[in-house]
């Protein structure tokens, strides 16, 4: 056998000095101290070491490689080993590498796909997905795949997947979990945690959530980018926080064993498609050796013996359910395709009727293929299958297609694995049961109790609620209908002998309410229905009928009577009282007053009550021809609806009307009036704006509380008055109220309002006053037509009074 081709030397570590060099330190006349000399030799040994390993682990290779090229060539190992130098030099690449491609070729596994995706993607020019390219990266796998195979234990996969395949992609450290029946988590292998760290991740219970049991609940694995944000905990989670984390499903044939996961020393960025397939490559190499001691499926079919599987067929012969035991059935690729019925119990039901021998020894998607659709019952176990957890599920919609016909039922499923088998119970639920169930269940919640009266024998049956109405215990004596007026209230007897009547002696179904007075002394309100059974001569025989139990309803239609009574005689005196509050207003306050005579003056004034007679308000106005000859002119708004606003609003108008007779000006009238609806009004509180106009001189002096200032109207302008200051009537015992006077020319016209003239919802008071404004300009000839347009376009939508007064100066 010819030698064997040199292999890539491993790089060189940081912390050594290059070429062999002793890292010791150097003394004062510039040599090596004994120290620096031995540190150096172990270096060098570690680095020889390392460098046999990797040399064994090519070696391995190559001679896989050249039994290839015996096999294929059919020639002898020594003339294998000269063609794959050969073939390597012709190639340009490294023997080792030669062999790895040889081996890709001819195994089309797993490892070979990845390659080739790494291969596919550097060709392409796509972002690098391995540093030292797509032929290093196979050389990796390939040293990797050996050194697990060659390990004797998991401890040595994991330090061989880290060293060969994992660290060229950055990753710090690597942990191998085994999944246990119970759903358990054990560190079956570990590289690049300390021991102290593995020992305290050496089993974790079932339940708890960590990256690696994430990894199980994901099939394409679990990719963190950075384990801090996850608030996951994790082996290793103090030496690299802020790392990136993979977990996968290390599974072979369909079944899960256990998790691969991996630890890179900083945040990992979205990987590539190249390096998650080298991940799932990986995770698979760990799955076969973990599974150490499962059959060999490799081409599909019923394996012949299944450890525990005669034991499982026995549990499943002593269920009281249907019950069958399924084993894995795989591909040739030894991929999990199917389940096969390996056995059904005595008290199997197919949904579809089909008797055992049909179904047992079949495959389940061939039995059932629409356990695959909608019921998702394949899915279920194949999840048990892989994972262990076992699986229930209450009222599940189970379908079998029977001659394309498909056929329903609704079980309570229960799925186990059980070794490398899955055992499925379901428990088919029974029509009449369910119905039985469901109308004992009616009767509970609508306190109805049946019961049947056979009048030849006697014989008289009740269920359970009908004891309960009668508030008999269950092993008490039934009541028979005769016997009915006795446990009755002696005011029902009436009627209980017209039920009794019609029902025993014209034969025609009836009913009656009536008052039970039960032994335990509580009288309860029953409506009894019964209707007479004759036999094939027309003779009365049987009388079957219920009973329900109207106390609640008989209540609550007393107590809804009473509350209709409260409430007609709330709404007669609310109306009544709306009714009168309306004549008191309209009888001081008439929709449309009577002209002013004033010379060289034209007055009108608008008042529009509210839509409704519940929102009765205080809004008022008046103008009126003092003694002095000035013309007092005011409008005011009274807060609040109803009486109280009403009656206040008369006070305040007739309390101005008085004080005007002074002859003070409109800040002093304002100023008493606010004394008056401060102390003679109860709190009252309400806005308003005075002025007095002066004939002679054609001005308006006014002044406000609260309110809107009037609006002057002038050569086809409108603008408001100044706004002057002046608090609102009632707030405050004494207020001061700033007056102001405006000239006047012939044809201006003055507005005072109520905010019900302009006020929305949704509007802001500016908006609304600029949209009056916009009104006002557009001025008809005569004023009571610019009045009437006021109101027509008013947009106020909150059904409150109106007032509007508006005078305008006429030339003499």
């Amino acid at each position: 056998m010819s030698e064997l081709p040199p292999t890539p030397e491993p790089p060189r570590p940081l912390d050594g000095a290059d070429g062999g060099q002793p890292a010791g330190v150097p003394d004062e006349t510039g040599r090596s101290s004994p120290i620096g000399r031995l540190a150096a030799t172990v270096e060098r040994l570690r680095r020889e070491v390392r460098a046999a390993h990797a040399e064994a682990d090519g070696r391995a290779l190559i001679e896989l490689a050249k039994g290839i090229l015996v096999e294929r060539l059919g020639c002898g190992p020594a003339q294998a080993a000269r063609q794959l130098a050969e073939l390597a030099e012709q190639a340009g690449v490294t023997p080792l590498e030669f062999a790895v491609d040889v081996i890709n070729q001819a195994a089309r596994d797993r490892m070979s796909e990845v390659t080739a995706a790494f291969l596919a993607a550097t060709a392409a020019g796509t972002e690098a997905v391995d540093p030292a390219g797509g032929h290093a990266s196979a050389v990796r796998l390939r040293a990797a795949e050996s050194g697990a195979l060659a390990a004797h234990d998991t401890q040595a996969v994991a330090e061989s997947l880290l060293e060969h395949a994992l660290a060229p992609l950055g990753a710090e450290a690597v942990a191998i979990w085994a999944l246990g029946a119970d759903g358990s988590l054990t560190l079956a292998g570990h590289a690049g945690f300390s021991s102290a760290e593995a020992g305290r991740w050496r089993h974790v219970p079932p339940g708890v959530a960590t990256v690696a049991r994430r990894g199980l609940t994901e099939r394409s694995g679990h990719w963190i980018g950075s384990l801090a944000a996850t608030g996951l905990p994790s082996i290793g989670q103090h030496q690299h926080p802020e790392g990136g984390r993979v977990a996968v499903a290390a599974g072979t044939g369909g079944r899960i064993h256990g998790v691969l996961e991996i630890v890179w020393p900083g945040p990992l960025d979205p990987p590539s498609a190249p390096v998650v397939r080298q991940v799932e490559a990986l995770a698979e190499l760990c799955a076969h050796t973990l599974d150490t001691g499962s059959p060999d499926h490799a081409h599909g079919g019923v394996p012949p013996v299944l450890p525990g599987l005669s034991e499982l067929m026995d549990l499943a012969d002593g269920l009281h359910d249907p019950a069958l035991v399924l084993v894995p059935h795989l591909d040739a690729g030894g991929d999990l395709a199917d389940f096969r019925i390996h056995h059904v119990n005595g008290r199997f039901l197919d949904p579809g009727g089909r008797p055992r021998a049909v179904i047992s020894g079949a495959l389940l998607l061939e039995a059932y293929p629409m356990a695959a659709g909608h019921s998702e019952l394949f899915e279920r176990i194949e999840r048990v299958y892989a994972t262990g957890e076992p699986y229930r599920a209450h009222r599940m919609r189970l379908t079998a297609l029977v001659d394309d016909v498909p056929l329903a039922a609704v079980a309570d499923i229960n799925i186990s694995r059980h070794g490398g088998c899955v055992l499925l119970i379901w428990r088919i639920e029974d029509e009449t049961a369910r119905l039985a169930s469901l109308l004992q269940h009616a009767q509970r919640l609508g306190r109805i109790g049946g019961f049947e009266e056979n009048l030849l024998t006697g014989e008289i049956t009740w269920n359970g609620q009908l004891y309960h109405l009668y508030g008999k215990p269950d092993s008490g004596a039934p009541v028979p209908l005769e016997d009915l007026p006795v446990h009755a209230h002696p005011d029902d007897a009436v009627a209980i002998g017209r039920f009794l009547r019609t029902l025993l002696h014209h034969r025609r179904p009836a009913s009656a309410a009536f008052r039970l007075q039960r032994p335990d002394g509580v009288t309860r309100h029953i409506r009894v229905v019964a209707e007479p059974v004759l036999d094939s001569g027309g003779q009365l025989y049987v009388v079957r009928g219920a009973y329900q139990d109207i106390s609640a309803h008989h209540w609550t239609e007393v107590a809804l009577a009473a509350t209709r009574d409260q409430l007609a005689h709330s709404e007669q005196q609310a109306s009544e009282r709306n009714r009168l509050t309306l004549q008191l207003q309209h009888a001081i306050m008439p929709p449309a007053g009577a002209p002013l005579a004033v010379p060289g003056l034209n007055l009108a004034v608008r008042y529009r009550p509210a839509e409704t007679q519940h929102l009765v308000g205080g809004d008022w106005y008046d103008a009126v021809l003092l003694p002095s000859g000035l013309v007092l002119v005011c409008v005011g708004d009274v807060a609040g609806h109803g009486i109280e606003a009403a009656t206040s609003m008369v006070v305040l108008r007739n309390a101005l009307r008085g004080l005007a007779v002074t002859g003070a000006g409109p800040g002093q009238l304002l100023s008493w009036l606010n004394m008056v609806t401060h102390h003679l009004t109860g709190s009252v509180t309400a806005t308003a704006v005075c002025g007095l106009y002066d004939p002679d001189r054609h001005t308006l002096r006014w002044a406000r509380a609260g309110h809107l200032p009037p609006v002057l109207v002038r050569g086809g302008d409108a603008e408001p008055l100044p706004l002057v200051k002046g608090m609102l009537l009632g707030a405050v015992p004494e207020a001061v109220y700033q007056e102001h006077e405006v000239q006047l020319a012939v044809d201006d016209t003055i507005l005072m309002y109520t905010d019900g003239l302009i006020e929305r919802r949704d509007r802001s008071v500016e908006e609304s006053l600029a949209q009056l404004l916009t009104t006002a300009r557009n001025v008809p000839a005569t004023l009571d037509q610019a009045l009437d347009r006021l109101l027509t376009h008013s947009r106020s939508d909150t059904d409150d009074d109106t007032c509007l007064v508006g005078i305008r100066v006429a030339p003499f």
